[in-house]
């Protein structure tokens, strides 16, 4: 896997936008702004259009013209709750110049007004998961779906994959991958598009390099003690990626809603709290591995429960196995967060994806402040932090701490299979 990583960083530093000029250029710019938004569509959180603006002014400053493309959130179609043009405004404010709109990202009238930008212009295309060519799997194919059925759709939704990628690959003579926390699809704007340029028309962004940087220092240049913190509800959905940072932590903290699975593995009374109690041997099996790793595992030793999924619900602390029938574990308690705390802020490398309790909750918070804090702590004393996945982002965020850790990943799933040594798709297609 050692040789997998290396060879990955090689490629992918050899593909950045520094060394090209885009004067005279039409770049179309693959980015993620898949950013939360309010009932009035307000953006919550504008770390992901943050992170893009250097890539994009770049471009612009070189004398290109822009053309910029994203998806938001998993629509069915044509939905007007997911539409770019709710973020429009914020782009244009950081971008610093009027960003034009096209309200669909296939049709002639994007084509046109992709045609008539003139250097130093952008455009921001609707929203690619319009189209389901965009992720290449056919909306129609369902439980009832006959097998000869599928395989039609399936032969026709990469037909038209195809045929989307090709579509946005003319609207461009140079295109740029941004969109780090896309880059685990083999989707027609992140994979495909790249076959229709060549190998001196097809760059990563700067968030992209940045990305992989903060992989490689993760993987590649440890300062122990090592320590991840791995939140989360499920177990099945964490564990190719627990699995291997048993091969190269010194702790794992196991939180959030995976605790009760492993209380209950080991024999915890855990209420109502959320529990996959098909992945108890699973459990048990990765205790197992870690001490035979020898790697110190970490779980809750006690925990704030509550009569209701509430914010407003009664609460009350106890041992984590000792949680009553009708209670359900909401956050960590005062002596876990004293452990957490204490072995973080002694750690010289973290990792942080998951929040440790229903964050979003005021009351059910403190558990995942008291572990950014340690964190932010650690970091002030010379640790390397890196926080992955969408609810910690949102967690160093929401504590105003963002600015006190090394690395805020805008990569959920891709940072994940990025750490694990997978070949991610976005990055295949470019560095060949």
């Amino acid at each position: 896997m050692q040789r997998k990583i290396d060879k990955f960083i090689h490629h992918y530093s050899m593909k950045s936008i520094d060394t090209f000029n885009f004067k005279g250029q039409k770049a179309i710019v693959r980015v993620d702004f898949n950013v939360p938004l309010d009932e009035r569509f307000k953006i919550t959180d504008d770390t992901r259009i943050r992170a893009a603006i250097p890539t994009l002014k770049k471009i612009l400053s070189d004398g290109g013209s822009l053309i910029i493309c994203s998806h938001l959130g998993r629509p069915k179609g044509i939905d007007g709750r997911f539409s770019l043009i709710h973020i429009l405004p914020r782009v244009e404010e950081l971008l610093g110049v009027h960003v034009n709109f096209a309200n669909d990202c296939l049709r002639q009238t994007a084509a046109d007004k992709a045609a008539a930008l003139q250097p130093g212009q952008a455009l921001l295309l609707e929203n690619l998961r319009f189209y389901e060519a965009e992720e290449g799997k056919s909306r129609k194919i369902n439980e009832n779906t006959t097998p000869e059925e599928k395989e039609r759709l399936k032969t026709l939704v990469k037909s038209a994959q195809k045929d989307m990628a090709k579509r946005l690959a003319s609207y461009a003579t140079v295109y740029v991958n941004d969109a780090f926390g896309t880059a685990h699809r083999a989707h027609a704007s992140t994979a495909i598009i790249a076959n229709y340029f060549d190998e001196d028309h097809k760059l990563f962004g700067y968030l992209m390099n940045a990305e992989v940087e903060a992989v490689e220092k993760i993987l590649n240049q440890i300062s122990r003690p090592f320590t991840a913190i791995m939140g989360g509800s499920k177990v099945s959905s964490k564990i190719d990626i627990i699995e291997n940072l048993l091969t190269k932590v010194d702790n794992l903290i196991i939180a959030g809603g995976m605790t009760y699975t492993f209380t209950k593995a080991l024999g915890g009374k855990i209420g109502k709290s959320i529990v996959e109690d098909d992945k108890l041997e699973l459990a048990t099996s990765l205790l197992n591995k870690a001490k035979e790793k020898g790697v110190n595992i970490v779980l809750a030793v006690d925990s704030k429960i509550a009569d209701d999924f509430s914010n407003d619900a009664e609460t009350k602390f106890v041992p984590v196995g000792e949680i009553p029938d009708d209670w359900e574990g909401l956050d960590i308690g005062p002596e876990t967060e004293k452990i957490f705390a204490g072995i973080i802020e002694q750690s010289k490398t973290i990792l942080w994806n998951g929040p440790v309790g229903v964050f979003e909750f005021e009351n059910f918070s403190h558990g995942s402040f008291a572990v950014a804090e340690a964190i932010a702590n650690a970091t002030d004393k010379g640790a390397y932090s890196l926080i992955g996945g969408g609810d910690s982002v949102a967690c160093i965020n929401k504590f105003k701490l963002a600015d006190r850790v090394s690395y805020v990943s805008t990569g959920g799933g891709a940072l994940l299979e990025a750490i694990e040594g997978k070949e991610l798709p976005g990055i295949k297609a470019i560095k060949g």
